[in-house]
C-alpha cells in the first residue's frame, strides 16, 4: 500500500499506527514502533514533551516511595523493573536509545531529619527492601549538601535514576520529525478533526493551505494525557472515564553550589517534600519540589505555598540559605484513568476501543510499560509492521517543536 495517495486537493496517508499525543508515552511507543518496522505517525497539538511530561520531577521511580506505609504495594512491584529498563536505554543498549539524553543524577536518595531516623532504619533493613535501599553511612559518600554538621538524620541511596525530561523528548524524536504532524484540535479555528465512523476512527482529517490531507490507520492510539477527555467527545465515546490528580508544584532559583535529588521523609506515606534540582544557564540552579507540599498545597495560592515551602526548607535544610532565591509555582494535573477514591492506578493503563485504543501511562517511569501493552494489543488485534523504510509525511507539512524546560516563563 503506497504511503500517501493523492487526488485534486486530497491526499491520503497510509499509516499502520497513529499516536495522538507527544508526551513520554507516545514518544516512548512512537519511537518503539518505528524501531520494529511499523508505518507510525505522531500527532501533537502544542509542544513535544509540554505537558505533564516537562512538569514531572524527571525520577525514574523504583517504586519505593510507595512502600512508605511499611509493606510493597502492587504500585511498587509493577514499577519495580522500570530504572533498569531505562538504564539499558541510556546506555543505547534498550528498546529505545535515549544516549544523547542528560543525566541529572545517578540515583535518588531518601532522607529522614534526626526525629524520625530510628523508625525508619528497621523498615530500610527489611527483606522486602533489601537491593533497593541503600543506606549512606560514610559521611565522605554522601550527598554534598548533607556533608554538613547540621545534618543529624540518616540517608538512603535509591536505585532511582533522575533524568533532564527535555533531552529525553530530544532523544525520542531524534530522527522521525518527519513522521511527526503539528495539529490543532479546536472546533472552530483548528486545521484537525477527527471523523468517526459506528464507534472507529475513520481517518484524521488535516487541512493546510489549499490541502486536505486523510490520515487512515490500522490503529490508533491516544496518548494525550489531560487531554484524553476531549478527543475522546470528538472521537463520540465517553469510556474509559478519566480523573484528574492536581499538584501545587514549587521552583527555587538560587545560587547554592549543591543540588538535591531527593525525598524527605515525614509521618505520611508521602514523602514529605521530594526535591529535584535543574541546572540554569546561567550557573544556577532550580530546585523543584514535589510531594506531601505538592498535594496539601493544591487549595493554596502560590504566595501561600511559597510561604509554606520556605517554612518547611528552613526546617529540613536549616543550613541552606535562600535569602536571595528567586521563588515561584507552577500546577500540573496528573491524568489518569478513573478510580475510586482519587487512588494512583497501580500501572500503566491501556484499553482497546474500536479501531483504538485510550492509554494513559500513570508515571512518567511506566512508558516501556505502556510501549508493552500497547505492543502486545497490536499483536492480539495483527495489526503487524509493514515496513517503514522512506516513510515520510508530505514534506510541506508542520512539525511540532520540543517544549522548553519548564521553569522557562518564571525566572528572569
Amino acid at each position: 500500500m503506497n504511503q500517501t495517495v493523492e487526488t485534486d486537493n486530497v491526499t491520503d496517508i497510509n499509516a499502520d499506527v497513529v499516536v495522538i499525543g507527544g508526551g513520554i508515552a507516545g514518544l516512548w511507543l512512537f519511537n518503539t514502533l518505528n524501531q520494529q518496522g511499523y508505518k507510525a505517525l505522531l500527532l501533537e497539538e502544542e509542544a513535544l514533551g509540554g505537558g505533564q511530561t516537562i512538569k514531572s520531577q524527571g525520577i525514574v521511580h523504583g517504586g519505593t516511595k510507595y512502600t512508605l506505609s511499611g509493606n510493597l504495594t502492587k504500585a511498587a512491584e509493577c514499577i519495580a523493573g522500570m530504572p533498569k529498563r531505562w538504564r539499558d536505554a541510556l546506555a543505547g543498549q534498550g528498546d529505545v536509545d535515549l544516549s544523547d539524553a542528560r543525566i541529572l543524577s545517578e540515583y535518588h536518595y531518601l532522607w529522614s531529619p534526626g526525629d524520625i531516623a530510628s523508625r525508619m532504619t528497621s523498615f530500610f533493613a527489611s527483606k522486602a527492601l533489601r537491593g533497593r535501599v541503600n543506606q549512606v553511612k560514610e559521611r565522605e559518600k554522601l550527598p554534598a549538601i548533607f556533608r554538613n554538621d547540621s545534618f543529624r538524620g540518616k540517608a538512603y541511596e535509591l536505585n532511582e535514576i533522575v533524568l533532564d525530561i527535555q533531552t529525553v523528548v530530544k532523544s525520542l524524536v531524534k530522527g522521525l520529525e518527519s513522521r511527526t504532524l503539528k495539529v490543532d484540535w479546536a472546533p472552530d479555528s483548528g486545521n484537525s478533526r477527527i471523523v468517526s465512523d459506528n464507534g472507529d476512527i475513520a481517518y484524521i482529517e488535516h487541512t493546510q493551505g489549499d490541502m486536505t490531507y486523510r490520515i487512515q490507520a490500522g490503529k490508533f492510539v491516544l496518548t494525550v494525557g489531560e487531554g484524553t477527555r476531549t478527543l475522546m467527545g470528538r472521537w463520540g465515546i465517553s469510556e474509559p472515564e478519566m480523573q484528574l490528580r492536581p499538584l501545587h508544584m514549587v521552583m527555587v532559583k538560587h545560587a547554592h553550589p549543591d543540588p538535591l535529588y531527593a525525598h524527605c521523609l515525614g509521618v505520611k506515606t508521602v514523602p514529605r517534600m521530594t526535591v529535584t534540582s535543574h541546572p540554569t544557564e546561567d550557573g544556577q540552579w532550580v530546585w523543584y519540589l514535589g510531594g506531601e507540599i505538592a498535594e496539601d498545597g493544591v487549595e493554596r495560592t502560590p504566595e501561600e505555598q511559597i510561604r509554606v515551602a520556605r517554612r518547611e526548607l528552613a526546617a529540613i535544610l536549616p543550613w541552606v540559605n535562600f535569602d536571595n532565591a528567586q521563588w515561584s509555582t507552577l500546577r500540573v494535573n496528573r491524568a489518569e484513568p478513573k478510580q475510586s477514591k482519587l487512588l494512583r492506578p497501580d500501572a500503566a493503563f491501556c484499553q482497546p476501543v474500536g479501531n483504538g485504543i485510550v492509554t494513559w501511562p500513570t508515571k512518567l517511569a511506566l512508558a516501556p510499560n505502556l510501549a508493552d501493552e500497547v505492543g502486545n494489543l497490536l499483536e492480539a488485534d495483527n495489526v503487524k509492521p509493514s515496513g517503514n523504510e522512506d516513510f515520510a509525511l508530505p514534506a510541506n507539512l508542520k512539525h511540532p517543536e520540543v517544549c522548553e524546560q519548564f521553569w522557562s516563563k518564571h525566572f528572569d
